[in-house]
């Protein structure tokens, strides 16, 4: 299929192959996977090339922090999750979000249902892993909401550094998990666990999602008006890569195992996963809906004496770049 549909990228971005690509790095928050469909589509059917553009996907990994990357000169644009964004913004890294493809929050806690867990006044007094490298913001707000201290104690949670997988729960270490909906959940599942003997309670159900993989990019960069329209192309062809992922997520899920350097993943998890990540992308246009922007500053600022974030950002996001990539 690579090949296939690599013959037709280069028939359709024939016109312009004799033209200077401009280079564009993208750091994705973690390894390649259906997560990051719509990039991939982009990048396999010449989506990219049509713009003009030469785009390198970097894969990331447990050790890798998109924001340092960001700031290092390693990539020209990353994906986050703006609670770390905007905690990364408010320490000194000036990043942008110039577009927020995932409009729905795939995050959620998955437990034990014989631990007696029904809500989360239940979580006192157990472990609950939770991942860091800026994914554990949401959590600690969310807690921080519920007056549950996380130092541990019979009124508190012990939080246990989860690593990016599942065993935690299925070695009964903690009694609760991090889990995505398109990715950690189902590796529960397919380990033989049924959904009966589980509890989830996703973010968005509970009031506190904060919004995921959006695009950002440093703030000094954009005054330049070249990297602007570089970015605008970049923003168009990864929109329109992301529609033909919806529209084909079987395929979508092929071209990404293409990519897979590792062959650590799955063609029945891939394609399980594309068609949970579709739920999250599903009508985005990848304009940052300010209302959901807000929502997401509200979560992160009510954090009592310990919040996220101790201010309302500013110019923490900009609709400039979409605006002109829709137009």
């Amino acid at each position: 299929m690579k090949k296939l549909m690599t013959t037709a990228a280069v028939l359709l971005g024939f016109g312009g192959a004799a033209q200077a690509q401009d280079e564009v790095r993208l750091q994705l928050q973690w390894v390649t996977q259906a997560q990051f469909a719509g990039y991939y589509v982009a990048l396999e059917n010449g989506y990219y090339e049509e713009e003009g553009l030469d785009v390198t996907i970097l894969p990331g990994g447990p050790d890798i922090a998109p924001p340092q990357v960001l700031a290092g000169g390693g990539a020209d644009v990353m994906l986050n999750w703006m609670p770390s964004a905007l905690a990364a913004r408010e320490k000194g890294l000036p990043v942008v979000n110039i577009a927020q493809p995932f409009v729905r929050s795939g995050l959620m806690l998955t437990c034990w249902r014989d631990t007696g867990i029904t809500g989360p006044q239940d979580f006192r007094g157990k472990t609950i892993g939770v991942w860091f490298f800026g994914n554990e913001y949401p959590f600690l707000s969310w807690m921080s909401q519920e007056g549950i201290p996380t130092e541990g104690g019979d009124d508190g949670v012990t939080v246990l550094k989860q690593g990016f997988n599942v065993d935690p729960l299925l070695q009964r270490q903690a009694d609760c998990i991090s889990t995505m909906t398109y990715n950690e959940y189902l590796q529960v599942l397919d380990a033989g666990v049924s959904e009966d003997e589980l509890v989830t309670f996703r973010y968005e159900d509970q009031g506190v999602a904060t919004l995921e993989d959006g695009i950002y990019v440093l703030e000094e960069n954009l005054e330049d008006p070249a990297f602007k329209d570089k970015m605008v192309r970049f923003v168009r062809a990864s929109m329109r890569g992301w529609e033909t992922a919806i529209a084909s997520p079987e395929e979508a899920a092929e071209i990404v195992l293409d990519y897979d350097q590792t062959g650590a993943q799955s063609e029945s998890h891939q394609k399980n996963m594309m068609g949970e990540i579709a739920k999250l992308v599903e009508g985005s246009t990848g304009a940052l809906d300010p209302d959901a922007y807000q929502r997401t500053v509200d979560t992160l600022l009510a954090g009592g004496s310990d919040p996220v974030i101790s201010e309302e950002p500013e110019g923490a996001w900009t609709s400039d770049v979409t605006e002109a990539a829709l137009n």
